[in-house]
């Protein structure tokens, strides 16, 4: 009797804390479910063979963001790139044709009204087929880096403000472009391309500036501060079809210059359903210097980072940024790009389990 009474309650105890322990994690969502962060890789749609889409596909990329550069793009060029990733199980998720990077476009000057017109047919043709996001910034005369730097023994980028000040700096044109002058340019552009996207079924994603600094080499730079957004989104008219392209390392780098700081940014663009694509970087710390690195290795919580997104019910696509260079690392930079898939991977099916 003493024996059969221990038992039962050994018994009793055991099935008490089952649903305790079961309460550590949640049913996770599908890889493949519409409504999960889709993960997706930055790709030169001129510089992949099939070796490297064969590659692509073993690690279990199914997402893409294809660079068409500054060329002239046709419709059958689009259809044929997004037929061969389908060969290889991956689906295009945005594009990006850097006609909208033209002087002239981001100037405000005479000729722009040609270039925005191959942007606009880029925007039309992607939404033929199907193509959700058009990714795009808004930054002439950028300077990203000041040099390459050895982080934890791999190759990655380096700003330091003292050194592009003292030996990167120069005027990039003939005069300086003020924030009136940049604001000018982003608002005769916008007003003739978003009406486009909308029609095509298109969502403008707008990068931050990157470095999030107030003026490059004589033009002055307006996406480096939660009122630049704001601003952008009150042009754009409140449309369904404008948003971000949410830059984690960009927005790392500015620290608590930004306004609003990553955390906060998600919960107010990405819980109005505002944010479209992320850059998932990560650096060591904010200006005036920083580092970029692997998502495990810089000063920000990527994984707070993705769970916030999760939070948000975020379902657009996430990407690594800058990929660094691991020892080996030629082309498509394989072992680093695995290394940045495999550790997204991971983060978004924890944070799915921790959120539900």
């Amino acid at each position: 009797m003493q024996y059969d009474r221990r038992r039962l309650m050994k018994m009793s105890l055991a099935g008490c804390a089952l649903p305790l322990f079961g309460q550590t994690r949640k049913p996770a969502i599908a890889e493949d479910d519409p409504a999960n962060v889709k993960i997706a890789h930055r790709l030169d749609w001129k510089n992949l063979s099939d070796d490297d889409l064969l590659f692509l596909q073993q690690i279990g990329l199914r997402w893409a963001r294809l660079e068409f550069g500054e060329g002239k793009v046709t419709f059958d060029m689009l259809r044929a790139a997004q037929e061969r990733f389908a060969r290889f199980g991956m689906k295009l998720y945005s594009g990006v044709h850097y006609s909208y990077r033209s002087s002239r476009v981001q100037l405000g000057l005479p000729g722009r009204d040609e270039d925005i017109a191959a942007y606009c047919q880029f925007l039309r043709d992607i939404g033929k087929l199907g193509v959700p996001v058009a990714s795009y910034d808004f930054h002439p005369a950028n300077t990203y880096t000041t040099r390459m730097v050895k982080q934890r023994g791999y190759t990655t980028r380096e700003f330091d403000i003292d050194d592009f000040r003292a030996k990167v700096e120069k005027p990039a044109f003939d005069r300086e472009y003020s924030a009136d002058d940049i604001w000018s340019a982003y608002t005769y552009f916008m007003k003739a391309v978003l009406p486009v996207a909308a029609e095509a079924r298109v969502k403008l994603a707008l990068h931050p500036d990157d470095p999030p600094l107030a003026k490059m080499n004589g033009v002055a730079k307006l996406f480096t501060h939660y009122d630049g957004y704001h601003r952008a989104e009150q042009i754009a008219g409140g449309s369904p079809w404008w948003g971000l392209t949410f830059c984690v390392g960009t927005w790392s780098e500015g620290g608590t210059q930004m306004g609003k700081n990553v955390f906060e940014m998600i919960k107010d663009f990405g819980g109005r359903g505002k944010i479209f694509e992320v850059h998932f970087r990560n650096v060591t710390g904010p200006l005036p210097h920083f580092v970029e690195t692997f998502p495990d290795d810089g000063y920000m919580d990527m994984y707070q980072v993705m769970k916030t997104l999760r939070e948000v019910n975020f379902s657009g696509a996430a990407e690594p940024d800058h990929v660094p260079k691991l020892a080996g690392d030629t082309g498509l930079l394989r072992a680093g790009t695995s290394y940045c898939i495999a550790y997204m991977k991971a983060l978004v099916k924890r944070a799915n389990e921790e959120v539900g």
